[in-house]
């Protein structure tokens, strides 16, 4: 594995943890965080549902930084809180929430929504209420695709939206110029919005970087990368360290680039 030289995208404090955990693999990266994290401000509305956190049988929350902020409003509302199941894609999350003394689930292969939705914890605390209600902690968007699925199952999904992702200020050509400079041969991205973030950072050099293997955490986002011209999608089938070193392990690296 160690021919790659992967430019890893996600926000700073998790692109320094994966550049570590390439790095015990003999994997070189270079960092260019394509998300900045902004809590929403807390609204009328967000006070209403974790009021009413008690009413939906399974909270989902979908990121680190959603845990992080929805334990943050919980705390301001709740001295306990409801003892609801709690589910997330990743085991990262879970953590969060898990120290948190929740009872969270996680799917053991696999981290994304596809795997999640076939968990039987989901399923069996879904079937054991009348009416289901479930509550996804996210940012602004994303995981519609998962609240549509879970919405054909009869199951009523509302939405607490905790922070917007944006896009870093950078000079035009700092993306080509950091794959030219550090000889990168693989793009790496964690989500739909990095790399709707990464194709407006590329600009006119996105025709040469499509070209770039692009290493991404689900169908969906590989179908919006292909969508774009992203010439050799990998889906890793999740966002985890874990996920992108056995994508690595199965994906030959090119040559670096010159």
């Amino acid at each position: 594995m160690n021919g790659w030289r992967l430019l890893i995208t996600r926000p700073a404090e998790e692109s320094q943890a994966l550049a570590e955990t390439l790095a015990q693999e003999g994997i070189f990266s270079a960092s260019l965080p394509l998300l900045d994290i902004e809590p929403l401000p807390v609204s009328e509305e967000t006070r209403a549902i974790i009021y009413n956190l008690a009413t939906y049988c399974a909270v989902i929350v979908v990121s680190k930084p959603a845990a992080r902020l929805g334990l943050e409003r919980v705390d301001e509302i709740w001295p306990q809180p409801p003892m609801q199941h709690w589910f997330t894609v990743g085991a990262a999350t879970a953590q969060i929430l898990d120290d948190y003394n929740l009872r969270v689930f996680f799917p053991e292969h696999g981290d994304d929504s596809e795997a999640l939705l076939d968990m039987p914890q989901l399923h069996t605390t879904l079937s054991s209420v009348y009416n289901p209600k479930v509550l996804i902690m996210r940012g602004e968007d994303g995981r519609e695709w998962l609240a549509e699925r879970l919405r054909e199952r009869g199951v009523s999904v509302d939405y607490l939206p905790l922070y917007r992702r944006k896009l870093p200020q950078y000079p035009a050509f700092a993306l080509p110029d950091t794959v030219q400079a550090e000889r990168l041969n693989g793009l790496v991205v964690s989500s739909g919005q990095g790399f709707q973030h990464l194709r407006e950072l590329a600009g006119d050099s996105w025709p040469e970087l499509s070209r770039m293997p692009l290493f991404v955490p689900s169908p969906r986002v590989a179908e919006l990368a292909r969508e774009a011209g992203a010439q050799t999608v990998v889906d890793c089938r999740g966002a985890s360290a874990a996920a992108l070193l056995a994508a690595l392990r199965d994906y030959p690296a090119p040559a670096s680039q010159a």
